[in-house]
Order: structure tokens, then sequence, then C-alpha cells
């Protein structure tokens, strides 16, 4: 416990000490061991401890949105990540790709994963927010669009061969994709957060 009244303090990357940053392994997912302390809220700092943090990028992730025929497109695909899951494996998600050192900028990303996993074009991209993954651990951030699109356009099977893809595309209604969403059907963090965005902001979008 602490005493009541004491000033706000409002901290940034200075009020870190970084002592030492030692890489533990460098790949896809790359591991540093960091050895730091920061200033406390009660005035003063911390004790030094370490922190193994993980570096992978940020990614862009594209909720594709027909608002003409009210339907949703999402991929099934393999996710490693999900091998413990007793049921399967294979997820239902939105598009994503990670933001590589010579792209542009999210957006640009968004544009061309869009293509290259569901086969189609934006008619319009919205951007809805950027969040932090997983921030105890990770660095990556996540960059979320909504993009208008024709959803009788959309491919059968996406991805890249090269990237080890191997996507099934799914054109469903909206409602039932947020009815998917209340049963725990759809369970990987962007498509959740992508979902939720879109139920607050669809009318305030779409509907003149």
């Amino acid at each position: 416990m602490t005493k009541k009244g004491l000033p706000v303090q409002k901290f940034n990357l200075a009020d870190v000490e970084i002592i030492e940053r030692r890489a533990e392994r460098k790949g896809f997912l790359s591991i540093f061991r960091y050895t730091l302390r920061h200033k406390l809220f009660a005035g003063g700092w911390s004790a030094v401890f370490q922190r193994e943090l993980m570096e992978r990028g940020h990614a862009a992730v594209v909720i594709p949105y027909d608002p003409k025929r009210d339907t949703l497109v999402l991929l099934e695909q393999f996710r490693v990540g999900a091998m413990s899951d007793e049921t399967s494996p294979w997820l239902l998600e939105f598009v994503a790709g990670m933001i590589d050192a010579g792209d542009t900028d999210a957006e640009a990303v968004a544009h061309r994963e869009l293509f290259e996993e569901a086969g189609l074009r934006a008619q319009a991209m919205h951007y809805a927010l950027t969040y932090y993954s997983s921030p105890g651990g990770c660095t990556e951030k996540i960059s979320i669009f909504l993009a208008e699109v024709d959803s009788s356009k959309a491919a059968t099977l996406g991805g890249l061969a090269t990237e080890h893809e191997d996507i099934r595309v799914h054109v469903l209604p909206r409602v039932e994709v947020e009815q998917m969403l209340a049963q725990g059907k759809i369970n990987n963090a962007a498509s959740v957060i992508g979902l939720q965005w879109l139920q607050l902001h669809r009318t305030s979008l779409f509907t003149s």
C-alpha cells in the first residue's frame, strides 16, 4: 500500500535504464535477454532485473467486409501455436501479414495481403486501431484495417506456396460470423478485436 496524494508520474523510455541487451536466439522469432531497471511510481529506481523479449516485427490485419451483401471474408489455415487445441489447429481468422523492412507502411501491407490471401482488391480501406499483441514479452504491434470489398470475387484458395501458406477462403454472413464469435469459434486475438471494432463502428461507417 502507498500513501494517497502521491504526484502523478508520467514515465517514458528515458525512465528505463538498459544495462545489457544480449541475443539468445536470432531467427524468425528472435529472443533477447534484457538486464534493466526503471523508475518507480513511489520514487527512486527498481532493483536490477532481467526479462526475455521476443522480437518478431509488426503485422497488419485486414477485416474484409462487403457492405452491399453484409458478408465477411474469413480464412481457414493451420497455425502451429494452436496444436495444443483439442479440436483443431486450423483456425478461422482474417487476412494478415508481416510488415517487412522494405514495406512503406502498414496500409500497403494490408492491400498486398488482401490480394495474396483472399484474391480481393479493397474498394476502400479504413484504419481501425493498433495494439501490442503481448507486451509482457513481445515487441509485436498489430495494425487492424477494415477493407470494403466485393465478396463475390473472393478466391476459393489463397496464400503463397513460397511462404508455406495453404488457405481456404470462406464468405459468410456477418450475423453468422458474430454468432461464431459469441460461441468462441473465432478465438485468435486479432480476429476477435477486429470483429468487435466492426460491431462498434459498422453503423456509423455504412449508414448514411
